[in-house]
């Protein structure tokens, strides 16, 4: 099924086209969830449940992509397409948004500014994501 606004982006070169592969997305779907049934745990850091919960939401969202059988070498365009992959609202992709922003100022300068609403956030989101993508993957 083709995506207007998906192939747009393989146009401009943001996206490959790459036919779907129903083992690849049961495999990220499973590390998504792992990772975010996991990120559930209190007893773990806030950075850690913080990591955890936002490669849940990438694996997922990368699951999503994958099924519609496109791929991208950017993260941040994986979590953007969301909008087109699982039709997830504006208000909830700027959540991946931000906590793509801190990801990046941990991972790159060294400075992992995060708090319990943040973490909160993200995880409800991704729980939503989860959903979603769950029902996409596991409904074909």
């Amino acid at each position: 099924m083709s995506h207007p606004q998906l192939d747009n982006l393989v146009r401009i070169g943001q996206l490959k086209t790459e036919a779907m592969s129903e083992e690849e997305c049961q495999g990220l779907l499973r590390s998504g969830l792992r990772r975010l049934e996991d990120a559930g745990l209190k007893e773990l850091s806030l950075e850690s449940r913080f990591d955890l919960a936002y490669n849940a939401a990438h694996a997922l969202a990368l699951a999503a992509l994958r099924f519609r059988g496109y791929r991208s070498e950017s993260r941040y365009l994986v979590f953007q397409c969301l909008q087109h992959t699982i039709d997830l609202p504006n208000e909830q992709w700027r959540v991946l948004d931000q906590a793509h922003r801190k990801r990046n100022l941990a991972e790159y300068e060294g400075d992992m500014d995060v708090d319990e609403q943040l973490v909160e956030a993200l995880t409800r989101v991704t729980r939503e994501v989860a959903k979603r993508v769950k029902g996409l993957v596991q409904g074909s």
